[in-house]
C-alpha cells in the first residue's frame, strides 16, 4: 500500500491496535481525517488510561479486552502500535491482505499530506535508531536545529508521537525510531538516517540478532542518493544496513568522516573542531553520541559557532547517566534507561571510579549477560539485583562480583549503600525493561532518585 493517502481513507474502516500514547495519537488523527476508527486494546475498559477512553467523545468505536471483536480482516488498513508484537488476529487479516502500518509510518504520511495541501514544503525527515544513544542523539539534533531557526518536532519512540503533531508546520522532523516502529514501514523516506549501534535487545522479540538488525535497518530502505546514511566507521551491521538504501554514506568515530580524538570531535568537511572538554555531555560513548548529531546535521549547514553554544549547554536526558548525588564520597548515578546489556556496559565502563556498585535487573529481554559479566570483573564492587530476571542474572555473573537480592528499589539503594566505599559510584543501569515492577524506565529511575535522596550520611 505505499502509494494510498490518507485521504483516501475517508470513510473507511481502520484498526488501530494498541492504545498507548501512539495509539491513541494515531486514532484522533485518523478520525480528524473522517475516517472511521475502531481503536482495540487487549487490556480491559477498567485497565485503559482516562485518555484511551475519551477517544469515544471523538467517535472512535472501542474493542477493549478481546481483540476478535475488532474484526480485522474486515478492516480496509490496520496501524499496530510499536509496542505490540504479532498475534493470531493480525496475521490472519494479513493473509488476507489487509495492509498493516506502523504509527510512524501513518504520521509521516499524514505530514507530507498535510504540507502538500497547504501547498507549504514538506519538512525534512531525520530518523536516528540504534540500540543505545537514540534518545541523547534525538535531543541533541533536535537542540541544533532549533538554536539555528528550524521549526524543529522531535519525539517519536522518545516523547510525542509524531501523530499528535502530523498537521503542525514544521522545517525538520527529528523522530527516534526503534524497530519496533520501524517493522511496519513502506513509505517512510528519511532525508537523513541515522543507525547508532546495533547490540543484543529485544530478543524476546526477535528470533535473532540479525533480525532485529533488519528492522533498525528499515530506516535506510527508501534513501537515494540525495539522502544521507549515518553509521559508526567499521560497524559492518550498521554498514550493511545502510546499503540496503541508495543515500551517501557518512561515518563516525575513531577515523571516522566525523572523527573523535581524545580531545576533540572533529568534523572535517566543515573544519570545525569541537573540544571534548568544552561538551556539556562527557564520555567516551558520548563523544561518539555528538559526532553522530554533527554528521546529522550536515545537510542543514549550520553555523559551527552555533553548535558549540548548544554543546557547552547540552546535558543530556533524565535517567540517562545522570549523577543523583554524592554522600560519604560514593556518586550515585541513574540510568533506568539502560535497558538492555550493552547500555549497562557502556555505563559501565564509562563511570571515571575505578569501583562501581550495580543495581540491576527487571524484566529479562533474551540475550546473553556475559559481556555484563566482563565489565563487572574489571569494575565491579558488587551486584545488587532487582525483579523477574534476578536469578538468570545471579547465575550470569556470580563468579564475577559479590551478588545481593533486594524486594524492592529501597531495599537496593540501601544494600547498594553499604556495598560501596568512599571513591566508589553506585550506579542502576539495570539491562532489563523495567515493566515487572515499574511502569516504565522513568517510574524505576524515579523510584531509584526517591530512594538516594533519603539515604543518611553514615556515622562517624
Amino acid at each position: 500500500m505505499p502509494h494510498t493517502r490518507i485521504a483516501d481513507l475517508k470513510d473507511k474502516r481502520v484498526v488501530v491496535v494498541g492504545l498507548g500514547l501512539s495509539g491513541i495519537a494515531a486514532c484522533r488523527l485518523l478520525a480528524g481525517r473522517g475516517v472511521c476508527v475502531v481503536g482495540a486494546d487487549t487490556k480491559g475498559a477498567d485497565e485503559v488510561s482516562p485518555s484511551a477512553k475519551a477517544l469515544a467523545v471523538d467517535g472512535v468505536e472501542l474493542v477493549l479486552g478481546d481483540l476478535a471483536v475488532a474484526r480485522m480482516s474486515e478492516a480496509d488498513l490496520i496501524v499496530i502500535s510499536p509496542g505490540v508484537a504479532s498475534f493470531r488476529e493480525l496475521d490472519e487479516a494479513e493473509s488476507r491482505g489487509v495492509p498493516i502500518w506502523g504509527e510512524v509510518e501513518l504520521a509521516a504520511r499524514a505530514a507530507n499530506e498535510a504540507s502538500d495541501a497547504e501547498g507549504r514544503t514538506r519538512a525534512r525527515l531525520v530518523a536516528i535508531g540504534g540500540t543505545n544513544g537514540k534518545s541523547t542523539v534525538t535531543s541533541l539534533v533536535g537542540a541544533v536545529l532549533e538554536r539555528a531557526g528550524f521549526r524543529t518536532f522531535v519525539g517519536g519512540n522518545l516523547g510525542e508521537p509524531l501523530c499528535a503533531h502530523a498537521n503542525t508546520a514544521f522545517d525538520v522532523l527529528v523522530v527516534e525510531v526503534s524497530s519496533f516502529q520501524m517493522e511496519r514501514v513502506d513509505a517512510f523516506h528519511p532525508h537523513v538516517a541515522v543507525l547508532l549501534n546495533v547490540t543484543p535487545d529485544h530478543l524476546d522479540r526477535y528470533t535473532t540478532i540479525d533480525a532485529y538488525a533488519h528492522a533498525k535497518g528499515n530506516a535506510f530502505l527508501l534513501q537515494t542518493s540525495t539522502d544521507l546514511a549515518v553509521v559508526p566507521i567499521n560497524d559492518d551491521t550498521c554498514m550493511r544496513q545502510a546499503c540496503r538504501g541508495g543515500a551517501r554514506v557518512v561515518t563516525f568515530g575513531v577515523g571516522g568522516d566525523l572523527e573523535v580524538t581524545h580531545e576533540a570531535v572533529v568534523d572535517h568537511a566543515a573544519g570545525a573542531t569541537y573540544l571534548r572538554s568544552e561538551c556539556g555531555l562527557q564520555g567516551g560513548h558520548n563523544a561518539l553520541n555528538v559526532a553522530a548529531a554533527l554528521a546529522a546535521i550536515r545537510p542543514f549547514h549550520i553555523d559551527p559557532a552555533i553548535v558549540k553554544d548548544v554543546l557547552k549547554i547540552f546535558r543530556g536526558l533524565p535517567h540517562r547517566m545522570a549523577l543523583v548525588r554524592e554522600l560519604d564520597g560514593i556518586r550515585y548515578f541513574d540510568d533506568s534507561k539502560g535497558t538492555n546489556v550493552g547500555a549497562s556496559v557502556t555505563a559501565l565502563r564509562g563511570l571515571t571510579e575505578p569501583k562501581v556498585v550495580l543495581i540491576a535487573g527487571g524484566r529479562d529481554k533474551g540475550g546473553s549477560y556475559a559481556p555484563l559479566a566482563e565489565a563487572l570483573r574489571e569494575k565491579g564492587r558488587a551486584i545488587v539485583l532487582i525483579g523477574e530476571a534476578s536469578a538468570l542474572l545471579a547465575a550470569a555473573v556470580g563468579a564475577a562480583v559479590p551478588v545481593f537480592c533486594a524486594a524492592t528499589m529501597a531495599d537496593a539503594v540501601r544494600l547498594a549503600s553499604e556495598a560501596a566505599t568512599a571513591g566508589d559510584a553506585v550506579l542502576l543501569s539495570p539491562a532489563c525493561s523495567s515493566f515487572d515492577m515499574f511502569r516504565d524506565y522513568k517510574h524505576r529511575g524515579d523510584a531509584f532518585v526517591d530512594a538516594v535522596q533519603q539515604l543518611r550520611k553514615r556515622s562517624p
